[in-house]
């Protein structure tokens, strides 16, 4: 079947739609699974730009990455047309399959996003880093949680989450998306923004006088999720489909092909 691509643009939450028919070159599942991953269809999956690790733009605009890869290959088995709802920022992304206008997505395992979504294993895991000027007397991660410390940080990114959580001192400051905290730590003249180390290591040679602090602050569990709401078999399914996903090779060969580096396929999660 000849692939044809369809674009969307919603204006609101800055979207885009790409619906990709599939065909299956495996056993067909039964409808009724189909029917409770995709009950308009369609499968549709969330995929959030805001992390370069998982999904990025070729150089024709086409979504790329291991998100885009794992999602194709869910399609496939489940026979079914998918379609890329694309956002720039993690929150979005939540939002849209915790409201189930999206079937599924690509998400950090977090206790907040936990209470509407139900996640798998972990697939990836990813460093969460600090970045600072390079006049800055910061040298660790250690000294980061100080009374006037000012920390940039992605609005509703897993970076967010977490350092809400555990900041007991410092003052999180939030950028609209994770791609544009950096941005942000600089006009607003902040002490430290946090974020994937792939993304501030970029930021770090697109503009000058910038540093990472050594180590990380944390590492994220990136896993696939679906609604709650959603079958038990489907929540099923989706967890074994993951650890396939990793003991066969596949996510392991997607993060080679697209070239990424410092992110590790996460260990085996039992069933």
């Amino acid at each position: 079947m000849k692939t044809t691509c369809r674009f969307i643009l919603l204006s609101l939450t800055a979207v885009l739609n790409f619906t990709l028919p599939m065909t299956s070159s495996h056993a067909q599942t039964p409808s009724a699974l189909a029917q409770a991953f995709a009950p308009t269809g369609t499968l549709r999956a969330s995929i959030n730009f805001g992390n370069p690790i998982l999904a990025n733009k070729d150089a024709n605009g086409q979504p790329v990455g291991v998100s885009i890869d794992l999602a194709t290959e869910l399609a496939k088995r489940l026979n079914v047309p998918l379609s890329l709802v694309v956002f720039d920022a993690a929150g979005k992304s939540v939002d849209a399959v915790t409201q189930e206008k999206a079937d599924f997505g690509f998400f950090a395992i977090d206790p907040v996003r936990g209470q509407g979504i139900s996640f798998t294993g972990a697939y990836v895991l990813i460093e969460g880093s600090y970045l600072v000027q390079n006049n800055s007397p910061l040298t660790s991660n250690e000294q980061v949680d100080k009374k006037g410390i000012r920390i940039a940080v992605g609005k509703g990114s897993a970076y967010d989450l977490f350092l809400t959580r555990e900041i007991k001192n410092a003052e999180l400051q939030r950028a609209p998306t994770s791609p544009t905290t950096v941005d942000f730590f600089l006009t607003e003249k902040l002490e430290v923004a946090a974020g994937v180390k792939q993304q501030l290591e970029m930021d770090a040679k697109r503009l000058p006088n910038l540093r990472l602090l050594p180590g990380r602050f944390m590492v994220i569990e990136q896993a696939m999720g679906l609604p709650k709401t959603r079958s038990p078999e489907a929540q099923a399914y989706l967890k074994k489909f993951v650890e396939e996903m990793k003991s066969s090779g596949f996510v392991a060969q997607s993060l080679m092909r697209h070239k990424i580096e410092g992110a590790a396929v996460a260990p085996a999660t039992p069933l």
